[in-house]
């Protein structure tokens, strides 16, 4: 017998959503599935295992026959037309899909009309366990609604961005998940990688590592733009047709370079004081040396000045806002003017706006995600 639960919140005005749900349950979960029954039951209820689901209403659709996935399951979801694998949850809160990915929710918080979850799985590319917060807006209880990604920077791991951006509220106004991963593999037990705070643990900078001994665990940019997208679209009502990408500092830098080798993946880009230029700043020039080795041709592959100068795909509208009294810009460690003159001259619009007063902390980016959200949503909801 496999088993599923779907959780649905109370109406809009208070009013349970019961009558008429099982139906509408069936017709968008169950289709195509022999002998699928719905059942609806109440808050609190013990499923199997003993897990308890959220604390709302549950619908659970039995499957009847082992042809999906054998064995027992269930799962929460958030929205009757999400149509994800069929999944089991272990004792443990496990979800297992049947193509081979897990997820172990971590926490749940209702946030914004919403839910701010965290959740871990072990990651194939990292080969390491590995963690990333996914804010789901309302508007995920019952559409497919599209994905940003937020690319944290050095030292930083998934909570600094969801605990100090304050990002939740204008996400869930316009409808958007927000997906943010850590910031490098963890405890892989690579030789140096805990020495200094810019390079290793909490260092990734986004790029897939070539050399010893980082090249079998440091492969954030196959994580970031292949791995993780898989396991949103196949676990969340994301819509794989509507990505975007956002960062901060070396996130930011990140994410000029997953849109600008990937024309057309993602709908828009945007960054708080990217590193702009690495091959020419300090920071980069140590992490692409360790990762990518001494030929620096290698490293053109992930310098957004570089890959702006080549750039050819479809329009790719870019934000960047940097504090003007931030230290690392006066210490030569972002050098926007670099991919600024490069992206004039190709002709790919760019939005740069310098910030009076700003430093390149969380309370620069709080100060200024909404306007980032907006040009997102220009695109994402087009």
């Amino acid at each position: 017998m496999l088993s599923i639960a779907l959780a649905r919140r109370d109406g809009p005005h208070g009013h349970d959503l019961d009558a008429g749900l099982g139906a509408r349950v069936e017709a968008a979960v169950v289709d195509g599935v022999p002998d699928g029954d719905v059942a609806v039951q109440r808050d609190g209820t013990q499923m199997h295992d003993g897990c308890r689901r959220e604390e709302h209403v549950q619908v659970a659709v039995h499957w009847k026959g082992d042809q999906h996935c054998p064995g027992p399951a269930t799962r929460p979801l958030l929205g009757v037309h999400h149509r994800a694998p069929p999944q089991r949850l272990s004792p443990e809160g496990v979800l297992e899909t049947c193509i081979g990915m897990a997820l172990t929710q971590v926490s749940s918080n209702k946030c914004a009309g919403g839910f701010q979850k965290v959740f871990e799985h072990d990651s194939v590319e990292l080969k390491c366990k590995m963690k990333f917060a996914v804010f789901l807006p309302p508007k995920a209880e019952t559409h497919k609604c599209p994905v940003l990604y937020w690319l944290s920077g050095l030292t930083c791991t998934e909570q600094n961005f969801i605990t100090k951006a304050g990002s939740q509220l204008a996400a869930a106004e316009n409808g958007i998940i927000i997906v943010a991963p850590d910031t490098s593999p963890r405890g892989c037990g690579v030789e140096g990688e805990d020495d200094s705070w810019d390079l290793g643990t909490g260092a990734g900078f986004y790029v897939d590592a070539t050399h010893e001994p980082w090249k079998n665990n440091y492969r954030m940019y196959s994580y970031v733009t292949q791995e993780l997208p898989k396991l949103i679209n196949s676990n969340f009502p994301a819509d794989p047709d509507r990505m975007s990408i956002s960062g901060h500092s070396m996130g930011g830098h990140g994410a000029l370079i997953c849109a600008l080798k990937n024309p057309g993946k993602y709908k828009a880009v945007s960054a708080f004081a990217p590193i702009c230029n690495p091959m020419q700043c300090p920071w980069g020039q140590k992490a692409f040396n360790a990762y990518l080795g001494p030929d620096r041709t290698t490293w053109e592959a992930y310098d957004a000045t570089t890959l702006a100068s080549g750039y050819s795909g479809p329009q790719l509208d870019i934000l960047i806002d940097q504090g003007r009294d931030d230290q690392f810009l006066s210490a030569s460690q972002l050098l926007p003017d670099n991919l600024i003159a490069v992206c004039s001259e190709k002709k790919i619009p760019v939005v740069f706006r310098l910030q009076p007063g700003y430093d390149h902390s969380y309370y620069f980016i709080y100060s200024f995600f909404n306007d980032h959200i907006k040009h997102h949503a220009k695109f994402l909801n087009a």
